[in-house]
């Protein structure tokens, strides 16, 4: 048997003190570093804007786009350089993400983003769709996303979309593929007819 003493000598012994300036350190050390990581990440972003400076101004819609051929709501996901479909285009808000309103007409392509700037691809910029499974940034399952390919300034743009009802993407394919082959082929004739 163990004589009360030693037990009152172990119940007197006192908790291990903890080191508070030192978890201080650590944690303000952590917000910092942190602070630093967005920084980086922020000014990247400018950079990248910056070298995209070349890029024109986007068009907006016009008055008159024409009668509706197909309506679309869902999510803007963003746009990269056509067939590298992890570099970005941030320049003219372009990489900003946001919800999205497509209206396809004869005229061509309306893209409403509500908090971010609106852009519309007329018919004849127009190049193609497909479905796909990512875009920088946005990973899904395959043909999750409405990649719209078309043509700004000197540069082939593809853009992502992702509908609320994922079950529009094929009509959106055919649809728009259609669309820009139609205008292609009539653009070529009118090429071959003025030589």
């Amino acid at each position: 048997m163990t004589p009360p003493l030693i037990h009152l000598a172990e119940a007197q012994k006192s908790a291990p003190v903890t080191d508070w300036a030192a978890r201080i350190g650590w944690v303000v050390g952590l917000l910092l570093f942190v602070l630093f990581l967005y920084w980086l990440m922020r000014e990247g972003w400018k950079w990248r804007g910056t070298l995209q400076g070349d890029l024109p101004e986007l068009p907006s819609a016009p008055d008159e786009p024409g009668e509706t051929r197909l309506h679309l709501s869902g999510r803007y996901h963003g746009s990269t350089t056509a067939g590298q479909w992890l570099d970005r285009i941030v320049a003219r808000g372009l990489g900003t993400r946001s919800r999205a309103e497509l209206t396809l007409t004869d005229r061509g392509l309306d893209v409403v983003r509500p908090g971010a700037q609106d852009f519309f691809v007329p018919v004849a910029a127009l190049r193609g769709a497909r479905l796909d499974k990512g875009i920088a940034g946005k990973v899904l399952t395959e043909g999750g996303l409405l990649i719209v390919t078309w043509e700004h300034g000197d540069k082939e743009i593809d853009s992502g979309f992702r509908s609320d009802r994922a079950d529009e993407h094929a009509a959106w394919v055919e649809a728009l593929t259609t669309l820009s082959s139609t205008t292609s082929t009539t653009e070529h004739t009118e090429t071959e007819g003025a030589r």
